[in-house]
């Protein structure tokens, strides 16, 4: 179910001025990086691109989801790793993107692991947010 606009608690604000070829900075100064396409795609890849920034902030919301259903289930964490591969490519007259996620957590039976990543891209934020639109693999 959808949020409604009273039940935001936070709300994070990204400016971007040249879009793929550019700049993107965050209203409270925090993050600010150049931007550029890759090299795969013809550009210079001196900067970072969409696709990285959607990974890096996918993997970490994916990693706090995984926390919440850990500890639900008793579980430790210590030494996990959440990794996400974002792949842009044609999709009928423009672009999509298509998601790999992953966690390596050690110590922990390859089963529940399983289990726990499950659960985890089910009430991720990304995950709900691309459910249906994009393809998001949990390996």
């Amino acid at each position: 179910m959808p949020i409604q606009q009273s039940d935001v608690l936070y709300t994070a604000v990204a400016t971007a001025e040249g879009g793929r070829d550019g700049r993107v900075a965050t209203d409270d100064g925090k993050l600010e990086v150049v931007v550029s396409p890759p090299k795969e795609l013809g550009g210079s890849g001196t900067g970072t691109n969409p696709e990285q920034l959607f990974a890096a902030g996918y993997s970490a919301c994916f990693q706090g989801a995984l926390g919440v259903v850990a500890r639900e289930a008793g579980a430790d964490l210590t030494g996990s790793t959440v990794t996400a591969k974002v792949g842009l490519g044609k999709n009928g007259d423009g672009f999509g993107i298509i998601v790999e996620i992953s966690a390596d957590i050690p110590g922990v039976e390859p089963g529940t692991a399983r289990a726990l990543i499950e659960k985890a891209h089910q009430v991720c934020p990304y995950s709900k947010a691309t459910r249906g639109n994009i393809t998001v693999t949990p390996a």
